[in-house]
């Protein structure tokens, strides 16, 4: 194939790629399916006989504020609106979405509402588990009267009871005076409602097994505000999650339109040639969107986080621009250098292939593709223009050079200081929670803060322990039995206390009468998580397989979450019992602890697998150890550095890596035994400048993982920038000159 074809064939394939996006474009998600892998949630997906749901957060209080719960009008228009919430027969309060059969002019276009749990509604049913309707009541006497002396906490209580007391107990702040709800709590009595001036309502919703825009829930908040006299407002992890999601998506936006006119100034300056800065940008764009195309044919599973990668490649591809056209290097050196820089920084990406952590495998995954077709653009698209645009120069051998024998030393100095920094950098990883996706001022997370401070609910997390049991089993049930009592005495599980009675909140499988998993699941009995949505039996073919148990445990420490599961491995061992423990905040801080007992071993793997990529390339064993160990001298400081810039954490981990793919791709024009000239001076540092404009735009947004990124790879593009410059040094000797060419 002549060249003229092979360009026309790869153009044609790129724009065919980039137009896939019309057809199929890529909705970014964000949310902890796309971060890490759960293996007890996958096993739960894998053999759940329910549609997958997730638990969102309301929260209510009345816009003129006062008590909520002990007011009559105010309970009853809040029942009627969670009943107009499910059914659709109000507009201005209804819920109108797309899954939904025949759904026309939808509003939430990825959510549907599979249940509510509400305190109010649950007091309704509890009332009319004898015979009182709240809903026609005109005083609270109606529902009161006669007198229910233990309330909804005593051992006389019945299962819709016990059921509006851990709402109570659930779903209103700290401090509630509960009523019926308990009478055994002190100032409590059972003739009179809670009292309390706001409320919360679980809501699950589900997401046609894509996961959803949480954000979503927010707009039928913002809608209900308006539309009543109640201040409505969507709280959780999961809504954090959303809030991250749009906020990002955002300020990807805000930052990748600029940096295509930042980088296209600072290209034009440098390289003082506006056709060959156009057309590096042009190759960017359409390298971005033939990449995007190709991810969305094989339905790539596209994260926001996962938007950070394309200002990185816009500004990885300016190399070729500066050191084709400006460098006094020839067209086969260039070449090779290129080519050695690109598998360099490729293979030292790729180790996030092998990440333990979803988000760290798939933002590898598209920095690496993107960083080969960058090269594929320059070397077979754009190598001929920008020779042709090359200029001439003279040489001017009078120029001689200011190095002395003194320069050799410049290398291993600059080696030392950046050492000096990983070894003074303090130990620690920042847990990967919701935390390490929204700025620390954020509102939300303050107004998380002050809910985790008077809610239970809002301070718990779910953690999921998934065993594998035979359905038809009596020993396997009678183990089932065992093991959810034993959960309910570790100490980082949530209890309701009464007072007179402690009911850990472990949500398993159980009945008074069953024998086996199987009938336990037909015979149980709801309660108010019981129903489906929590504790799941898992099938295969048709056949019991397993038992899904929801655990609430302190949702505030992490160290508590990874002892919770390694104590019930023990205890899963200890009863012969086969199973997986998960959840978010227990994978989570176990992904950090994993991480901060391997972050050095993945940096020098980096430089191993640096060292022998480059020396299959060069075939020379002094350039690629040179090469090998400028990279994890950069990748070892850039991790000490990330302790100054937000925390080291697994959204980091990347960064460190991509640093030293940086270090590599620089090293490697430098370690080449070539004169520097001040063409080749020039080129470095014209390229290193435009790849900073990229990254420091990246660094001003306040999405964590991008402002930490860009400010990291900054950091990795100067230092790499001024190691090559030294390592380069070493080759003038002493009264060498300069030359241009």
């Amino acid at each position: 194939m002549r060249p003229e074809q092979l360009r026309l064939a790869l153009v044609v394939g790129m724009l065919l790629s980039a137009g896939l996006l019309l057809f199929n474009p890529i909705e970014p998600k964000m949310n902890t399916e796309v971060i890490f892998d759960d293996e007890a949630m996958m096993k739960i997906r894998e053999g759940s006989t329910e549609d997958e749901n997730y638990q969102l957060v309301l929260r209510i209080r009345h816009d003129e504020g006062g008590l909520l719960t002990n007011n009559l009008t105010r309970v009853q228009d809040l029942l009627q609106l969670e009943s107009e919430f499910l059914d659709g027969s109000n507009p201005d309060t209804s819920w109108d979405s797309c899954i939904a059969e025949n759904a026309e002019d939808c509003e939430y276009s990825s959510l549907n509402i599979d249940r509510v749990i509400t305190p109010f509604g649950a007091w309704s049913n509890a009332f009319d588990s004898r015979n009182r309707s709240l809903q026609e009541a005109t005083r609270w006497a109606d529902v009161l009267q006669p007198e229910i002396e233990e309330g909804w906490c005593g051992n006389s209580a019945n299962n819709a009871e016990k059921s509006a007391f851990e709402a109570t107990l659930l779903m209103l702040p700290e401090g509630a005076n509960f009523g019926i709800a308990c009478p055994a709590f002190p100032g409590s009595s059972a003739t009179q409602a809670p009292a309390s001036n706001e409320i919360l309502w679980l809501v699950y919703v589900g997401a046609g097994g894509q996961g959803g825009d949480w954000n979503e829930l927010n707009i039928w908040a913002d809608k209900v505000s308006e539309n009543t006299d109640y201040d409505v407002s969507a709280a959780g992890v999961n809504m954090l999650y959303g809030k991250a999601k749009a906020n990002a998506e955002a300020e990807l936006v805000m930052v990748i339109i600029p940096s295509i006119f930042l980088l296209g100034l600072i290209l034009t300056i440098g390289l003082r040639d506006w056709q060959v800065a156009t057309a590096t940008i042009g190759g960017v764009c359409l390298v971005i969107g033939a990449e995007l195309g190709l991810l969305s044919l094989f339905d790539f599973e596209f994260s926001v986080l996962d938007g950070i990668a394309l200002p990185i490649i816009m500004g990885v591809a300016v190399d070729g621009a500066y050191w084709y056209s400006r460098s006094s290097r020839n067209r086969d050196e260039v070449r090779s250098m290129l080519f050695v820089a690109m598998i360099t920084t490729v293979a030292a990406v790729s180790l996030a292939l092998f990440s333990p952590i979803r988000a760290q495998r798939s933002l590898g995954l598209v920095m690496a593709i993107g960083i080969i077709l960058d090269w594929v653009m320059t070397r077979y698209l754009l190598e001929d223009f920008f020779l042709n645009r090359r200029k001439v120069h003279e040489d001017f051998s009078g120029v001689t050079s200011t190095a002395n024998s003194s320069s050799a030393w410049a290398w291993p100095v600059a080696l030392i200081i950046l050492a000096s920094i990983a070894v003074m950098a303090p130990p620690g990883v920042n847990v990967m929670d919701i935390e390490q996706f929204l700025p620390e001022d954020d509102p939300a997370l303050v107004e998380m803060e002050e809910l985790q401070s008077k809610y239970v609910l809002a301070s718990s997390t779910l953690a999921w322990v998934v065993i594998d049991v035979d359905g038809g089993s009596e020993e396997d049930y009678l183990k089932l039995q065992n093991l959810q009592q034993q959960i309910g005495h570790h100490p980082s599980v949530i209890s309701l206390e009464t007072g007179m009675l402690r009911t850990p909140m472990v949500i398993g499988i159980t009945a008074e009468n069953a024998t086996t998993v199987d009938q336990a699941v037909e015979e149980g009995d709801e309660t108010l998580f019981l129903d489906g949505s929590l504790a799941q039996r898992l099938q295969h073919e048709g056949v019991t397989s397993g038992v899904a148990i929801a655990v609430f445990i302190d949702g505030q420490n992490s160290e508590a979450a990874i002892q919770f599961m390694d104590d019930l491995h023990l205890l899963m061992e200890r009863n012969q019992m086969v199973g997986v423990v998960g959840g978010d905040l227990p994978t989570g801080a176990l992904a950090s602890k994993t991480f901060e007992e391997s972050r050095i071993a993945q940096i020098l793997s980096a430089g191993l697998v640096i060292f022998i990529v480059a020396y299959f390339a060069l075939r020379n064993p002094k350039q690629a150890a040179r090469i090998a160990v400028g990279s994890i001298a950069i990748g070892a400081a850039v991790d000490g550095m990330a302790t100054l810039f937000g925390g080291r954490g697994v959204n980091t981990a990347l960064a460190v890596l991509l640093g030293m793919g940086f270090a590599a791709d620089y090293l490697s024009h430098a370690s080449a035994d070539h004169r520097p000239t001040r063409l080749d001076m020039s080129a470095r540092w014209g390229a290193a400048l435009s790849s900073v404009s990229v990254f420091f735009l990246l660094s001003l947004t306040t999405f964590p993982p991008a402002k930490n990124t860009g400010q990291l790879l900054t950091i990795s593009i100067l230092f790499s920038a001024i190691l090559a410059t030294c390592l380069a040094l070493v080759h003038t000797g002493k009264n060498t000159q300069i030359s241009e060419e």
